[in-house]
């Protein structure tokens, strides 16, 4: 019986069913070959046809099932009767059989906010940089992100095009019948789940960063940390997942531009690992339903070590940078 779970894992179980099912929308309007690209407020600031029906999906299986919930998504889309195919009302019995954690037991559908993201590096997505990728839903109690699912519509992509080209080859990592991809979620306090935890070497200092939002600022604060290496790649939930899979130590983004959207779900993953996102003056990102939508003091997440980066965050970096 579905009324002996927790409100939280509950929502968590629907969420993850209901990101697995948005990124095969976003597969499949790839596939039908009309991304219905529209600008928003600028060339790099894109909707797709596949932001419009993931967030309609996400939005609309969620408040189906959770008519108290507060959900906030990234598209500003007109009110509208949404295609029953477009609705989730599955749930995953794995995340139902994890126990929740005390602090959360009591928790009310009206006490949480949802953010969704429908369509992580959606410039990346038009660009077929498609590993850029994700869906983000994130859950927040009292302002604070407490569990979260990313859906990573292309993960295994890269291997299953190299499988293409080397089918006769041993060394392939992923075979032609390779799952495409995969959905983590975390709550904390639990753990997080869906992916190998993997650390960077030791001493290596390697920041990801923006790949389209670059500007002084954020060049300044990169050259401080000193970096053996910079990555650019699209996506907020993108770069967190770099973090926690031993590719990049920091994610570093000292501009306003990412929304509360892009880090809840994120956050809470890399923060049930031990890790610790704020903004570029180590305050706490707050997630509250009347919260300003936008990150305006920037990003600092790290997997481990998080003190020194923050240390070699410049004072002019920070002086422009008004929370």
């Amino acid at each position: 019986m579905a009324s002996s779970h927790t409100v939280l894992m509950r929502l968590v179980a629907s969420a993850y069913s209901i990101a697995q099912k948005a990124g095969a929308i976003v597969r499949r309007v790839i596939a039908e070959g009309d991304l219905g690209i529209v600008e928003k407020t600028s060339a790099t600031d894109l909707q797709t046809k596949a932001d419009r029906l993931v967030q309609m999906s996400i939005c609309s299986s969620l408040a189906r099932k959770f008519p108290k919930l507060t959900i906030i998504g990234e598209e500003d889309l007109p009110p509208e009767d949404v295609d029953q195919e477009l609705i989730e009302d599955g749930q995953w019995e794995e995340i139902l059989k994890q126990p929740c954690p005390s602090q959360y037991s009591s928790i009310k559908e009206e006490d949480l906010v949802v953010w969704v993201d429908p369509l992580d590096g959606t410039k990346e997505y038009t660009e077929g940089l498609l590993d850029n990728v994700t869906v983000l839903i994130g859950i927040a109690y009292e302002g604070k992100a407490i569990a979260g699912v990313i859906n990573q519509p292309y993960y295994n992509y890269q291997n299953n095009e190299k499988q293409k080209l080397k089918e006769h080859r041993s060394e392939a990592k992923a075979g032609p019948d390779a799952v495409l991809g995969r959905t983590i979620w975390g709550v904390l306090g639990l753990g997080a789940f869906g992916f190998q935890l993997k650390e960077v070497p030791a001493g290596k200092h390697i920041i990801t960063t923006t790949r389209s939002h670059n500007n002084k600022l954020v060049s300044d604060c990169v050259t401080a940390m000193n970096p053996d290496d910079v990555l650019r790649v699209g996506g907020a939930g993108n770069k967190i997942l770099q973090l926690i899979e031993g590719k990049a130590s920091a994610y570093v983004f000292a501009s306003p531009g990412c929304k509360k959207w892009d880090t809840c779900a994120p956050e809470v993953i890399l923060h049930a690992v031990g890790g610790k996102l704020t903004d570029i003056h180590g305050n706490a990102l707050q997630y509250n339903k009347e919260v300003k939508h936008m990150n305006s003091a920037g990003v600092l997440a790290t997997l481990r070590n998080y003190d020194y980066y923050a240390s070699r965050v410049p004072e002019s970096v920070k002086n422009a940078l008004v929370p």
